[in-house]
């Protein structure tokens, strides 16, 4: 069963990208997930504040918002496409993950299979 999550910072104690140990942590978390199958893509966001925007249809008008902004209460750190038998293994790979990553939420979704089995 195929998988979207969502990473979301704790900004009081989590902000950034990682460094030093934690990035090389985090570099062989993904290495490994790689290798066995798990992840099958991801990555992080650039400042959103800057490289971000916010899309909004109301009444059939679309507008175009900057942002979101810094004083966002969940700004997004990254995302993955992840691949596991179970939402238990889902679940339990999104605790590994925090483990490696640090304070923050780890939202995941189930993806709905298409005909086939594409999702």
């Amino acid at each position: 069963m195929k998988y979207f999550s969502i990473y979301i910072p704790d900004p009081k104690t989590n902000a950034g990208a990682p460094t030093g140990a934690r990035k090389e942590q985090m570099d062989r978390f993904i290495g490994e997930s790689l290798s066995n199958g798990t992840l099958l893509m991801g990555g992080g966001f650039l400042s959103v504040t800057k490289n971000g925007a916010v899309l909004r249809r109301t009444n059939g008008q679309t507008s175009v918002i900057d942002g979101p902004y810094a004083e966002s209460k969940e700004l997004l750190g990254g995302f993955a496409m992840l691949e596991y038998p179970s939402r238990e293994a889902a679940i339990e790979g999104a605790r590994d993950f925090l483990q490696v990553a640090g304070d923050g939420e780890c939202i995941t979704y189930q993806i709905m299979e298409g005909p086939e089995g594409h999702a």
